[in-house]
């Protein structure tokens, strides 16, 4: 447990840093914007009760948000993430199979499950989120765009990731 802990600070530091100090300044004509920080929050045990998945997802959203000045839409777009994965996980897993303390990540499912686990969670964090950052439907197809094409660079970061720390699954 204390190892499950320890590997997830480590992965949101990383990742938190990683989206401040690299993805921030990354874009490509305000078209396509990468949130690869999600990661942490998607590769948490799938155990977690859902209370402290909230508080994590509204801290974690919160923390970015202090540094991209935008007075918590990314905490309200892991919120609903985080709803997200929830409503996944009961759908999809059956948790008398897994352990509590597995992460849904390449090596412990398979990809045919994971590709559609990080494509939906993150087309709905950013769908929330750029929805509530233009806060307007005058320009719906732009924010449609900016949605679809963020969540396909956002998701190939992440998948890159994933193989970056792939393990073998344990028999």
């Amino acid at each position: 447990m204390i190892r499950v802990l320890i590997n997830n600070l480590l992965r949101f530091v990383v990742l938190l840093a990683m989206q401040v100090f690299l993805f921030k300044n990354m874009g490509y004509y305000n078209l396509v914007t990468p949130f690869p920080y999600i990661f942490f929050l998607l590769l948490l045990p799938i155990g977690i009760s859902n209370f402290n998945l909230y508080i994590i997802a509204f801290l974690t959203g919160l923390s970015v948000d202090l540094f991209y000045d935008t007075l918590g839409v990314n905490a309200a777009a892991a919120v609903v993430l985080a709803l997200t994965r929830i409503a996944f996980l009961k759908i999809t897993l059956e948790a008398e199979n897994h352990d509590k303390n597995t992460t849904p990540m390449l090596g412990e499912v398979s990809f045919r499950w994971f590709l559609p686990y990080i494509l939906l969670t993150t087309f709905m964090h950013h769908l929330t989120l750029f929805m509530l950052a233009t806060f307007t439907f005058r320009q719906f197809h732009y924010t449609l765009f900016s949605t679809i094409f963020s969540c396909i660079f956002t998701v190939l970061i992440m998948l890159v990731f994933s193989l970056l720390i792939y393990r073998r699954k344990k028999r």
